[in-house]
């Protein structure tokens, strides 16, 4: 079974005649009663008694009356089977002695709880998410999970732990994503999410991580870890730099002839520019006014 709009007709109309049907056969009710009362009208107690059923009849077609808000699905049961569904705004009349069932076709924000897992590199780590979402199919909506809301909380949380088992807090390379790496987890968590919440009838617009640490166990151990990897990366950024301003330097002197170096003065000066350029110090430069070899 599958989503199907219900039949359903403008409900002022319907209303309008409810009540001119309901005053015409009430009235006649009452003069045929009243008749019978006085005159003992066999005929008039006849009539008066199928315009009472007629009545009876019609109290139960107001049943049918419904109002349908925008962003707003009516779900139409007629005694547990599934007649339709109204998703369109307005007042409407659909068959009487129907269940209806209310289901919001608003936008909505759900955010996890903090959930504390270890991560690809079995870090322990806290991680949180929101998720925007929306009804697409009342039908599944109502029928397919017993309560979508919680539903969606449940695949949410699950998702989330699923992601963060399977990416590292940090990567150290460029070959594995990572948990800090926004628009790449964002997009693999929304698909995730949609292929868990398609059976609820449920369309996922968007998830992204709101809250990611490490736990408070490890967090200051691993705050020491970042810092020195960040101090080997500009080290070796520095060294790649020096290394090839030193050989530029060799070059310009050779190229202009301002000095002949052999190989000990060669690796003097190598070992001198090295210092200057990779120090984190000021240097402080000696003046050698004699000779190298003496």
């Amino acid at each position: 079974m599958k989503l199907r709009p219900a039949f359903h007709v403008n409900g002022f109309l319907v209303l309008v005649a409810w009540l001119v049907l309901t005053l015409v056969f009430g009235g006649a009710a009452a003069l045929g009663y009243v008749a019978m009362a006085q005159n003992h009208n066999v005929p008039a107690l006849v009539g008066a008694i199928v315009a009472s059923f007629v009545v009876l009849v019609l109290l139960l077609a107001a049943t049918g009356l419904v109002v349908v808000n925008p962003n707003e699905a009516q779900v139409v049961q007629f005694f547990g089977r599934y007649v339709g569904s109204i998703s369109e705004p307005g007042f409407f009349s659909v068959l009487p002695l129907t269940d209806r069932k209310r289901i919001s076709l608003r936008v909505r924000n759900f955010e996890t709880q903090k959930l504390k897992v270890n991560d690809a590199d079995g870090n322990p780590v806290e991680i949180a998410a929101v998720v925007v979402y929306r009804v697409v199919d009342s039908f599944k909506a109502a029928f397919a999970v017993d309560d979508y809301e919680e539903y969606v909380q449940t695949q949410s949380e699950a998702a989330v732990r699923h992601l963060a088992t399977t990416h590292p807090y940090d990567s150290h390379d460029n070959t594995r994503t990572s948990l800090r790496d926004g628009a790449e987890v964002a997009e693999e968590l929304t698909v995730e999410l949609r292929e868990r919440t398609l059976l609820a009838g449920i369309e996922v617009l968007e998830a992204r991580i709101t809250h990611l640490a490490y736990a408070p166990e490890i967090a200051q151990a691993m705050l020491v870890r970042q810092q020195a990897a960040q101090v080997v990366a500009a080290r070796t950024q520095i060294v790649e730099g020096a290394v090839g301003m030193v050989g530029l330097a060799l070059d310009k002197l050779t190229e202009q002839g301002v000095v002949e170096l052999d190989e000990e003065r060669r690796a003097t000066m190598v070992s001198n520019l090295l210092v200057v350029l990779c120090g984190d110090r000021a240097i402080q430069p000696v003046v050698n006014t004699g000779s190298l070899y003496n």
